[in-house]
């Protein structure tokens, strides 16, 4: 795990920590819901779009930053259902783009049979979160399973790290800031506030 991580941590001092079938259990429950409430179709969620908005509410700005992106996914989870791109190995693990706001780095990680995903997650967590590189960290695991775990593993973060926890609700405290998760989300499913009034 921590060799699949050494290839980008050393120039990324943004990263984006996400369990990939969690975010993808909240893009098909949002579709699900506003096709009822505005009439329309929904389409996959754009990844690139929602890793812009994640990493905008993470505190980066424009310029040529590099934010690696780690999504974990159980392995016999080929693809997400509900974005795009969406293959694991083919669309996203080791693949990268630019945008405004700088270059995204993908890891796409699949859970291997030794360990739960929970604790994997929460290995990795601890990994980046300890390294010294890292000034920015955004984090989406499925805070209905795992909150407290993740809560506790960013306990000891220094101060000056920038760590987002996100969430579809607001979660008991913890020494980080908290982003709703629903917000990024539906603009990456293009779904518009006057859509909704």
């Amino acid at each position: 795990m921590k060799d699949e991580l050494r290839k980008n941590e050393d120039c990324c001092e943004n990263v984006i920590i996400a369990d990939a079938d969690y975010i993808d259990k909240v893009a098909f429950d949002l579709i699900v819901n506003f096709e009822r409430i505005i009439g329309r179709r929904i389409p996959p969620a754009d990844m690139a779009r929602w890793l812009d908005c994640v990493a905008l509410d993470g505190g980066v700005r424009e310029g040529s930053n590099n934010t690696h992106v780690i999504l974990i996914h159980d392995k016999d989870k080929q693809a997400m259902d509900n974005f795009l791109p969406s293959n694991h190995s083919k669309e996203l693990d080791s693949k990268a783009f630019k945008d405004n706001l700088g270059e995204f780095i993908i890891s796409s990680l699949p859970v291997e049979d030794v360990i739960s995903k929970e604790d994997f997650f929460i290995d990795i967590l601890s990994h980046v979160s300890s390294q010294k590189e890292v000034k920015r960290l955004m984090v989406i695991g499925d805070a209905e399973s795992y909150y407290d775990r993740i809560r506790h593993a960013l306990r000891n973060v220094p101060e000056e790290k920038r760590i987002t926890v996100f969430a579809m609700q607001p979660m008991e405290g913890g020494n980080f800031r908290q982003e709703i998760l629903g917000y990024s989300m539906m603009s990456a499913l293009g779904i518009k506030s006057e859509e909704i009034k």
